[in-house]
């Protein structure tokens, strides 16, 4: 039987990354996904791509801010398939880069409002559709949270992260007598479009080839190459899934061994 056969997933934050491949791992697995983002053509573009018929796929613009897109989204996944079996969380802001002394702290409680509450709200709007049957609850985190990068400073990013893992641990238990479970995939440097971007910017910027940038990264792995967001997906759709019944208030690092707790 197929990993994920008859359910229905809602996937927030579907771009060309993570968000995408996590759909399309859901597709591949016998399910059905439900994606959500700010941008509907890239909406349209993945549904496309994953689920060229529609059968299995669903879609609605939706800014996680906005706790009335996130009912919204929750409602199109009850209409269209009848129900929901978990949510996956890619949504997030991780473009602001900075540490405490350059601090604009107005934009750290922009980056918290979607990474911290934006999640939260999707989180409750899918509640009453997995409260019915029991489910699954994943959030996409960062390795960041837990050890702080050299090559680039993301601290409102990771500090948004960090409290979203500490929030799963009151969520595990609150949520527990429902069976719903709450489990936090923990990615580092994972290799897709944002990484790709941050290879192609270092490589002009240093005067050097593209293969020195991404050796310096994959140097630091115990795993020979970089884990990909296909990596990533698989975890998340693995935590999703019936196969991780008894697991919740987990963190899961998939990060070919760069850090090992």
């Amino acid at each position: 039987m197929s990993l994920l056969a008859g359910k229905t997933v809602v996937v927030s934050g579907v771009g060309a990354g993570l968000g995408h491949q996590v759909a399309a791992a859901v597709v591949r697995d016998g399910g059905n996904a439900v994606l959500g983002a700010r941008t509907e053509a890239n909406l349209a573009k993945s549904a496309a791509e994953l689920d060229p018929d529609g059968a299995h796929s669903a879609y609605r613009a939706t800014d996680i801010t906005d706790e009335g897109q996130c009912e919204a989204l929750a409602a199109l996944a009850a209409e269209r398939f009848g129900r929901i079996d978990a949510v996956v969380h890619v949504a997030a802001w991780d473009s602001y880069f900075g540490g405490l002394e350059d601090a604009d702290f107005a934009t750290w409680q922009s980056v918290i409002d979607v990474n911290l509450l934006g999640t939260l709200r999707m989180t409750r709007a899918c509640l009453p559709a997995l409260k019915s049957r029991g489910g699954s609850v994943v959030f996409i985190g960062t390795q960041s949270s837990v050890a702080a990068p050299s090559q680039v400073r993301q601290a409102a990013y990771a500090a948004s992260k960090g409290a979203l893992t500490s929030a799963m641990y009151s969520m595990a238990r609150e949520l527990g007598p429902h069976r719903i479970r709450v489990n936090t995939v923990l990615p580092g440097w994972m290799w897709g479009p944002p990484v790709e971007a941050y290879v192609q910017f270092t490589a002009h910027t240093e005067g050097v080839p593209e293969a020195d940038v991404l050796a310096r990264l994959t140097e630091r792995m115990a795993l020979p190459e970089l884990a990909t967001d296909g990596d990533v997906a698989d975890a998340a759709v693995f935590l999703a899934s019936d196969r991780a019944r008894a697991i919740t208030g987990q963190s899961l690092l998939v990060n070919a061994g760069e850090l090992m707790r």
